[in-house]
């Protein structure tokens, strides 16, 4: 089903919505949503009773303050009392018409079941990112994400490039480079989707395999998300330099839906762009006290589900720490901008200071040509604390000579050590050392035995 986007420069008309009308729409899909949920899902029913919510008390965003979070360990104990979709689901299984899965990282994949209306959500949800991030009926796209295992880069962003009238090749990251590009110089797309990182390197093997330069291959936009980074400065410029094509970000998460936060032309973070259709919150995340998500502000997104019937969920903690990086916009969109600097369960502490890999990964990337941008943090320690100097290890260019290699390894160490008062050491490797990425998302840390 295709629907027409609302304007030249927006998809729907919410995406401009004063701060007051979006807040009356909110709290109107609230009282219905909590209601369903109340009535039809045991597991909040039991959550609401265990911390004595009434249900016909929460009238609006500002009442979600007073209830529960809902933890991803919740949802997988939920899942593995209740299969196939937990006491969570909200709805009987006939109305359940597609089941997606996470990647199960840390065990057994999470499921999300969707009905018939829920599957319009998400691809209503999708077209507002992807036509903020420049994709257009009538484009043509390379599907670059994983198309495997259930995966929301796969079928819900075909379904969601349908809705807009975008034509799909669905070949996917697992097809590998060579195919992928053989495909792209073929038909000649003139959009692309996938993880940062993997379209990079696509494009560095594009001379190898096809006999041209990415850039020469019509590629017009891209979009890239699955993976902290792709808001970096150096990793956009990279992109866009390589591609020849504009690269916005957007994010989403199985959990809620496939993407629901889209980078606009400012390339400035990423909107927010449904409160029809969603609550986003900013939390402390030690305190979970909510955080005003005005510019500067960093904390983790809480979502809460809006029109959803089957697997909807309540102030759920994504473990996503984000920064926000504006709350207007010269495109016109109202909703607060975010730009993703890693989840809170990835962050080290060292020596007392919080660390994202990112903010290592963009120090490193911008000394390119010197280094190749891939780097690895090699954790040598339980947990995610330290008092020891953080083991880096950094690619440096091809042909670098013992010499320039020292100058290098200083210049990281001070690099990081100025920018961000963590002591390193770096150890440099030859280029092509490291693990390049294809369909699996890029882990910037590596854990080693003690």
């Amino acid at each position: 089903m295709s629907v027409a986007p609302f304007s030249e420069k927006y998809w729907s008309p919410v995406e401009t919505l004063s701060p007051e009308e979006a807040r009356v729409l909110q709290g109107e899909a609230l009282r219905e949503q909590v209601a369903h949920l109340a009535a039809n899902s045991a597991f909040y029913r039991e959550k609401f009773a265990r911390n004595a919510v009434d249900p016909a008390r929460v009238r609006s965003v500002d009442d979600l303050a007073g209830l529960p979070f809902t933890e991803k360990q919740e949802l997988r104990d939920s899942l593995a009392a209740a299969p196939p979709l937990g006491s969570h689901v909200g709805v009987g299984s006939a109305e359940i018409v597609q089941i997606q899965a996470s990647s199960g990282t840390t065990g057994s994949p999470s499921y999300v079941g969707l009905t018939a209306s829920d599957i319009v959500t998400w691809c209503e949800l999708g077209a507002r990112a992807l036509y903020a991030n420049g994709f257009r009926p009538g484009d043509r796209l390379l599907h670059a994400f994983g198309m495997s295992k259930g995966f929301v880069g796969g079928l819900p962003i075909v379904q969601i490039l349908q809705y807009m009238g975008i034509v799909d090749i669905p070949i996917g990251a697992e097809a590998g480079a060579e195919r992928l590009l053989r495909v792209q110089a073929d038909q000649r797309p003139n959009a692309l989707i996938g993880t940062p990182h993997f379209l990079a390197h696509l494009a560095e093997q594009a001379p190898k395999i096809v006999g041209r330069p990415a850039r020469e291959l019509g590629v017009r936009a891209i979009s890239v998300g699955g993976e902290p980074g792709g808001g970096l400065p150096a990793v956009r410029e990279k992109l866009e330099s390589l591609w020849g094509a504009t690269s916005r970000e957007m994010l989403g998460g199985t959990d809620i839906a496939c993407t629901y936060w889209g980078e606009c032309e400012a390339a400035d973070g990423m909107h927010f762009l449904s409160p029809d259709l969603m609550i986003a919150e900013l939390i402390d995340p030690e305190s979970g006290a909510r955080v005003e998500p005005v510019e500067g502000a960093q904390g983790e997104l809480v979502y809460t589900a809006l029109r959803r019937r089957a697997s909807a969920l309540l102030r759920f903690r994504t473990r996503d720490h984000v920064v926000v990086t504006g709350t207007d916009c010269p495109c016109g969109r109202t909703g607060f901008k975010v730009r993703c600097i890693g989840r809170t369960d990835d962050m080290l502490i060292v020596r007392g200071i919080n660390l994202f890999p990112s903010a290592v990964k963009q120090l490193v990337a911008e000394l390119a040509p010197a280094t190749t941008g891939e780097m690895r943090i090699r954790v040598d320690f339980e947990g995610h604390s330290t008092q020891r100097p953080l083991p880096l290890v950094v690619e440096h260019a091809a042909g670098m000579g013992p010499e320039a290699q020292s100058d290098l390894r200083a210049t990281i160490e001070q690099r990081v050590r100025s920018a961000l008062n963590v002591k390193t050491v770096v150890e440099l490797v030859p280029d092509g050392t490291l693990k390049r990425p294809d369909h699996v998302k890029v882990s910037l840390i590596e854990r080693v035995a003690p």
